[in-house]
């Protein structure tokens, strides 16, 4: 796999490259990059695996290769610390509870001691505590070259230590965002860089997908709004009255907020009914925005701070006019949805397709890309990545896995389970799972498709340990941060960790304490989604089957993901347990798990009992190629 990569870096080309768990990509993706000289952006699927990059592996690699390499890392602005935000929150006091007051303490004793400002490196601050929104900057929020604070700034140090530095790593958020907005001190990099890597590059449909795509939500107009009376009041409080200013913007928002009763809802445009109060009470905000920003522009010059909020107020007006023109013909490679949580709405605008536009990104300087994955191909064929990203006719390679799955593990699919839309599904799930976490032990995964499964399994799990008295810690997302539910998974030793999409990738778990992965559903892609939807329409149009050619490998690159949480070094043992009977009935269902690693395979549920006690896997017939094409 490193010559590969080394041979397309010397030829500034482009490079498909899957390699199975435990080849060990990352290092073969960095001996020709840190050899091969000029400069290099790595950027990974997440800021986590960003640090262990930055940490641990480049260090080793460098050390073995004696490689002379600079290397840098960058994150986006809301990791570092800002001065000004810092000093501005510990200046108004505006703090909600009492963690707020000690974290705001330790920030600002790691403000003068840190040389990066990351807040990573602040582990007694939570990265989830809110008291982070008020000391980092955002692209809107930020003073730039105007800021008292300019020479200090931690953004700005390590956009230029980027600059300088030979290896850049930065994850996928970050490139998008850049490559987008311009905004994260990638686009200053891009033009001198010879290599770019993609590590977990499955990922990169979806991110780019975000970014290239626009959103305006109802929170950015009430933080403007907050923002407009504090500096209204601080610098030109003789100016307008502000309280009285804001309010009908305020009242407006959340006006458009209550247009859907629910909870959580995603519509794509043409599903919002033409009577729906949506349309007048969208009108109505950008009404009472204009007003505001009317003000604003008169006072703008009484102070920076205010001419920045003109600036803002003016740029969510533009993006929520763009939104939806009335009376324009709708962009056929665009989906306008709505989604609805709790307190926010968000109006987003997607592209269909990005591949045109990620290969408009990669025309110009001639330079090599890679993009790797352990989960990029549907059965070694890569057509559906590459045609997500308009990768057409590049080079494309697979390296199996060096693990003897056959040995060392099991998949198990339960018979005479119900179809997956049945409404008592889950409990179906959990009455064939609970004999199989008692043979393992614990020492579980159960990935769910959905978080109402999540919470329904978590419910019956904790009855039915209770009942039984089996001793196995119950682990359960959303209970506590990622991080710390996968520490105490593996200290334990016997827990039963629930979870959904967040664990189903990016978890590293060796050895016993991870013996068996239950997987409740088929991950497709939930069908009332507006952008899969306009997706297939799309491809339907244009004479394709939407599910073939998009769900179903979306599904098994997704399933691929999941499945490899179970073996993850030489020495592993488990059981892969997929309780979808589709896997059986349906025609596909051969296609999926011929994509997946060769396990053994049962049926029999003491087959996997005899196996989780140390027994041989039973022998699996030959993989035969006769799934549909």
């Amino acid at each position: 796999m490193a010559k590969a990569i080394a041979r397309a870096i010397s030829g500034q080309d482009t490079l498909l490259a899957e390699a199975g768990t435990g080849t060990g990509k990352t290092f073969a993706y960095l001996a020709p990059a840190l050899l091969w000289g000029g400069k290099v952006i790595i950027s990974t699927g997440t800021k986590n695996l960003q640090d262990q990059l930055f940490l641990r592996d480049i260090p080793t690699v460098r050390k073995a290769l004696n490689a002379p390499v600079s290397v840098a890392l960058l994150k986006g602005r809301s990791n570092y610390v800002c001065h000004f935000h810092l000093e501005r929150t510990l200046q108004n006091g505006r703090l909600t509870s009492r963690d707020d007051v000690s974290h705001l303490r330790e920030i600002s004793r790691f403000i003068k001691t840190s040389s990066t400002g990351d807040k990573a490196e602040l582990a007694r601050v939570p990265e989830t505590a809110l008291i982070w929104n008020l000391v980092t900057s955002t692209r809107d929020t930020c003073m730039g070259a105007e800021c008292q604070y300019y020479q200090d700034c931690f953004v700005m140090k390590a956009r230029k230590e980027a600059q300088q530095a030979d290896v850049v790593v930065v994850n996928h958020h970050l490139f998008f965002a850049d490559v987008a907005l311009k905004d994260t001190g990638v686009a200053e990099l891009l033009p001198s860089a010879n290599t770019i890597v993609f590590d977990e590059a499955h990922q990169l449909p979806e991110t780019a997908t975000l970014f290239f795509g626009e959103s305006v939500s109802t929170s950015q107009v009430l933080e403007l709004c907050r923002d407009v009376l504090a500096e209204g009041l601080s610098h030109a409080r003789d100016g307008a009255d502000w309280a009285k200013l804001i309010s009908p913007v305020e009242r407006a928002t959340r006006d458009l907020r209550l247009t859907f009763p629910q909870d959580v809802v995603r519509l794509a445009v043409p599903q919002i009914a033409s009577s729906s109060p949506f349309f007048p009470a969208l009108e109505k905000l950008k009404e009472e925005l204009h007003a505001m920003i009317a003000t604003l522009e008169r006072q703008a010059e009484r102070a920076e701070t205010i001419e920045q909020c003109h600036v803002r107020a003016v740029e969510l007006a533009t993006r929520l006019g763009a939104w939806n023109s009335a009376g324009a013909e709708p962009d056929p490679d665009y989906v306008l949805w709505v989604e609805a949580y709790s307190s926010s709405l968000q109006l987003h605008r997607t592209p269909l397709s990005i591949a045109p536009i990620f290969s408009k990104q990669r025309e110009g300087a001639s330079r090599a890309w890679i993009f790797t994955s352990a989960t990029l191909a549907v059965k070694n064929d890569f057509k559906h990545y590459a045609a997500q990203m308009g990768l057409t006719d590049v080079p494309a390679r697979v390296w199996p896995s060096p693990f003897d799955y056959a040995r060392q593990a099991l998949l198990y699919v339960p018979q005479a389970m119900p179809q997956p839309n049945a409404p008592d599904y889950t409990d179906a799930v959990l009455d064939a799972a609970l004999p199989v976490i008692e043979a393992a032990g614990g020492r579980a995964f159960l990935l769910c498709t959905t978080l109402r499964a999540v919470n329904r399994a978590a419910e019956r799990l904790r009855r039915e340990f209770e009942e039984r008295k089996l001793p196995f810690p119950l682990l359960v997302q959303g209970e506590m941060g990622r991080t710390e539910l996968l520490d105490r998974f593996r200290a334990a030793g016997n827990a039963v960790l629930v979870g959904s999409q967040s664990f189903w990738e990016g978890v590293d778990v060796r050895g016993e304490a991870l013996s068996l992965v239950i997987i409740d559903k088929l991950p497709f892609a939930p069908p009332d989604d507006p952008v899969l939807a306009a997706r297939i329409a799309a491809m339907e149009a244009k004479g394709l089957n939407g599910f073939m050619h998009h769900q179903l490998p979306e599904a098994i690159i997704n399933l691929k993901q999941g499945a490899g949480r179970l073996i993850r070094d030489e020495t592993d043992r488990g059981v892969l347990m997929i309780c979808d009977p589709r896997l059986i009935t349906k025609p596909y269902g051969r296609r999926i798990w011929q994509s997946l690693p060769p396990f053994s395979r049962t049926r029999e549920l003491s087959a996997v009992q005899a196996f989780l006690a140390g027994g041989e896997a039973p022998a699996a017939e030959p993989q035969q190629d006769s799934s549909p094409r």
